[in-house]
């Protein structure tokens, strides 16, 4: 029986350098943690853009609801999210 992976949304949108920053810290973190991240573009998306539209970079844990927003680095993350 395998286990499904932690799974993570990450919001953003394109030309956001500050989310380009993000999902290279975020995709050998989640490989080494065997984490799930699906992308999110919240352009076009009223909703969304209200919640984040100047929060992005965010990390959402999709099962937990628990967000974390940019600044972030590896340890933060991992401090975050643990348990």
């Amino acid at each position: 029986m395998t286990s499904e992976p932690r799974r993570f949304l990450l919001y953003h949108t394109a030309g956001c350098h500050l989310c380009e920053l993000a999902e290279e810290l975020l995709v050998p973190l989640a490989a080494r943690q065997g984490w799930s991240i699906e992308r999110v573009d919240i352009a076009g998306d009223d909703e969304l853009e209200a919640r984040y539209g100047v929060r992005i970079p965010v990390l959402h844990d999709a099962a937990a609801g628990h967000e974390i927003g940019w600044p972030f680095d590896g340890a933060a993350v991992l401090a975050a999210f643990s348990g």
